[in-house]
């Protein structure tokens, strides 16, 4: 264990998506000795099927671009521990960072946390997750082959998890509200193709089935009803992953986002956030925008240890 020999880096990047790769990456060209530890590398984004945006790639998998994302940060020698952190606190030196029975020892922090998918909360949600239930398409699209599956959400998300789920599953329905945000363009798409139904569906009242999904209790055209279903998609938004913040005594806004200022600094000093669980970049959550966030978070850093 690190903490025996009482190592103490410069920095500890806490979450391996856009913002905590970008902060490593510019850490790294800083020369701050640093690590990044995440749960999950790369994050939500290797979720995305298709990413249409990223300034120099026409069309790349999320997946993809952030091989790319990884690659670059361990060339310029960054050190990535796939982990979850489990808690930080404030010491005399700095922070200790627990996770996966480790200790890690920083003077600073960037907490790039990212977000977590929104759930239902609704009968049956938790009991099948994993068996029929899932919050990522691109992940388990390929095990509903031949099936009939349903997205919920009316937003870009769950417009290309259907579109995604249409190379796979027989038929797919996308239960959606009235108002929609997703790209008119996503309508056309949709509606062009034969396996996809838009169903108007005010609420989800619960998920049924035995060991697995066999459908779910909707009101939708204002009565319920019972959809026979082999699979379920929840596309409906994401909330900010922020309790081991929170326990640290950082300050967030009312819908749980990590308060920082012009560099994205927190309430505590020598703690950071970036991407899209922080009130930075006016919450316009895209991967441009924390890949932003983590590099001025890391520039912050730097003349914070300088000084």
């Amino acid at each position: 264990m690190e903490s025996k020999t009482k190592k103490i880096h410069d920095l500890v990047v806490i979450g391996a998506g856009p913002a905590g790769l970008c902060a490593s990456i510019y850490a790294s060209r800083y020369k701050v000795d640093h690590i990044v530890i995440g749960e999950e590398i790369g994050g939500q984004v290797v979720e995305a099927s298709e990413i249409e945006n990223w300034p120099g790639e026409k069309l790349i998998t999320g997946k993809n671009l952030m091989d790319k994302f990884v690659e670059q940060t361990k060339d310029l020698g960054g050190k990535i521990i796939q982990s979850s952190v489990e808690k930080v606190e404030k010491t005399n030196d700095g922070f200790t960072i627990y996770a996966g029975g480790n200790k890690y020892n920083s003077r600073t922090v960037i907490f790039a946390l990212g977000m977590k998918p929104r759930k239902m909360n609704v009968p049956g949600e938790d009991k099948f997750m994993g068996k029929g239930i899932s919050y990522c398409a691109t992940c388990d699209a390929t095990f509903f082959k031949g099936k009939k599956v349903a997205v919920v959400g009316g937003g870009d998300a769950a417009a290309m998890a259907a579109v995604h789920l249409s190379d796979f599953a027989d038929k797919i329905y996308i239960l959606r509200r009235k108002e929609i945000t997703w790209n008119p363009a996503r309508q056309e798409e949709l509606e062009k193709n034969p396996k996809i139904e838009l169903v108007l569906s005010e609420s989800i009242k619960e998920v049924k089935g035995g060991e697995r999904v066999s459908g779910v209790i909707c009101e939708c055209d204002g009565k319920e009803e019972e959809m026979d279903i082999e699979g379920l998609f929840i596309e409906i938004g994401s909330v900010p992953g922020v309790t081991i913040v929170k326990e640290l005594g950082v300050e967030v806004d009312e819908q749980n986002y990590i308060k920082v200022n012009q560099n994205q600094e927190t309430n505590i000093g020598g703690v950071w956030a970036a991407g899209d669980a922080t009130t930075g970049s006016n919450k316009f959550r895209q991967i441009i925008t924390a890949a932003a966030e983590g590099a001025v978070a890391a520039g912050s850093v730097y003349k914070k240890l300088k000084l």
